[in-house]
């Protein structure tokens, strides 16, 4: 898994950041845990994936690209909605994938 370097949390989250990104990388239960990804291929915009799934033995998570860090599937639902607004502000547009991929060049 790869993270974007502006990566979104929910405020409850905030202070056990580097503890959910290991739990993530380590394969570790995190219940109620949402990761947000922009897909490899494909249309969408954005993916919500419960972090359960990435415990599948099957499941390529190798090649995600996480942009938020959410608890609960509200929660993720709720910072997509703020993701699309802010793209939308700040570009007209809601090509969330372009603008979030354009930010992580600018470093």
């Amino acid at each position: 898994m790869r993270y974007y370097r502006r990566l979104y949390w929910g405020e409850d989250l905030k202070k056990k950041k580097e503890k959910i990104i290991r739990r993530l990388n380590t394969g570790k239960l995190q219940r109620d845990i949402y990761v947000l990804v922009l897909p490899e291929h494909g249309s969408n915009q954005l993916e919500i994936y419960n972090a359960a799934l990435f415990l599948q033995p099957d499941f390529p998570n190798d090649d995600f690209f996480v942009v938020g860090i959410v608890r609960g599937y509200e929660a993720a639902l709720e910072l997509v909605e703020e993701i699309a607004g802010k793209v939308y502000e700040q570009t007209g547009a809601a090509d969330i994938r372009t603008y979030l991929l354009e930010r992580e060049q600018e470093g």
